[in-house]
């Protein structure tokens, strides 16, 4: 167990903020889990529980204790299930499961961030959920040092949202993740532009690995790497209107991207609203609107929080201006 006061959180977060926070706890087993429910106290207050850190921006020094897993273990249960530590990267899961024969997760590859944190965030991405996967979470409550399971459906998943974002915030800590797969491959190639990439190689029929690799260079194409210019991926959710609200922007804005939800239900690109509000690659200080993804904010070089919270607040007055349309973070802001 890891147990240190006054941490800093610069590798614990993507965007590259420098913030400290009181306390800094890593528990690496279930049993440190419950140790540390134990331990913590009043003045421990108020609690973060942070996974890889790719979907934070702090806005100023943690007054209150981190929590991180350091569960680190991946076990493959029989022919289509897998259950992997909470502290265990995700696409190393990604990784495993391809290597293996294991299908459904590929869409979801070089998604920054740790197993934990599929199963808060719902991660998402080319047409796939973290939730379509998702058999059931293992946790730790933090109130009392139980050890709890939840089915997919106790997790109430939807876009972006699960029950541990909302009613079961800071409650408990999760420890692992069962997947379920399949043995039968069938690739989802409709959404985004995943078809015309591979049109590109020449390959029609791709292999799950070439999919993968891919998937891989679309999101490298529009993605900034961290590490070069702090990034927390995708920053807004793609708002979700109805149809009513869809078909009459589609006729003023002809060519308005859109993915059919239900019968009554459009999403429409946020990325695409953004760039339409005249934003991408656009900056504020020095906070920016990614040149190559509107859909991305990004720190060029010291920026703070703020002033980072002060840019997407900007972008969310001007798209509600031109399209009467909320968009909203899919970042955590502290």
């Amino acid at each position: 167990m890891i147990d240190e006061k006054d941490y800093s959180l610069l590798r614990h977060n993507t965007f590259g903020i420098e913030a400290k926070c009181k306390r800094f706890i890593e528990y690496n087993s279930v049993e440190e889990a419950q140790q540390v429910a134990k331990m913590l106290t009043e003045a421990d207050q108020p609690l973060l529980i942070l996974g890889g850190g790719s979907n934070l921006l702090l806005t100023a020094d943690y007054d209150g204790t981190v929590l991180h897993s350091g569960i680190r273990f991946l076990e493959q249960i029989d022919s289509c299930h897998v259950r992997c530590g909470s502290g265990y990267v995700w696409d190393d899961f990604v990784a495993y499961c391809i290597a293996n024969g294991l299908y459904g997760a590929e869409n979801l590859s070089i998604i920054p961030g740790e197993v934990g944190a599929s199963a808060v965030q719902n991660i998402g991405a080319y047409g796939v959920e973290a939730k379509d996967l998702i058999v059931s979470v293992e946790a730790v409550e933090i109130e009392t040092g139980r050890i709890c399971r939840f089915t997919n459906d106790e997790c109430d998943y939807s876009y972006r949202q699960s029950k541990f974002k909302h009613t079961w915030r800071d409650r408990f800590l999760i420890t692992a993740v069962t997947y379920k797969l399949s043995e039968t491959y069938e690739p989802k190639l409709d959404y985004g532009n995943i078809r015309a990439a591979l049109a590109v190689k020449g390959i029609d029929f791709p292999t799950a690995a070439e999919l993968r690799e891919v998937i891989t260079e679309i999101r490298n194409a529009k993605l900034p790497d961290p590490k070069v210019l702090g990034n927390a991926g995708s920053f807004f959710m793609n708002p979700v209107v109805s149809t009513q609200k869809y078909n009459e922007l589609a006729q003023q804005y002809e060519g308005m991207p859109h993915y059919s939800i239900d019968n009554e239900h459009e999403k429409i690109p946020a990325g695409w609203l953004i760039e339409q509000c005249g934003w991408k690659g656009k900056a504020m200080g020095k906070a920016a609107v990614h040149d190559k993804q509107a859909l991305v904010l990004v720190n060029r070089g010291g920026a703070t929080g703020n002033e980072v919270v002060r840019l997407c607040e900007t972008i969310q007055h001007d798209v509600m201006q031109k399209f009467g349309i909320e968009i909203n973070p899919e970042v955590n802001i502290r």
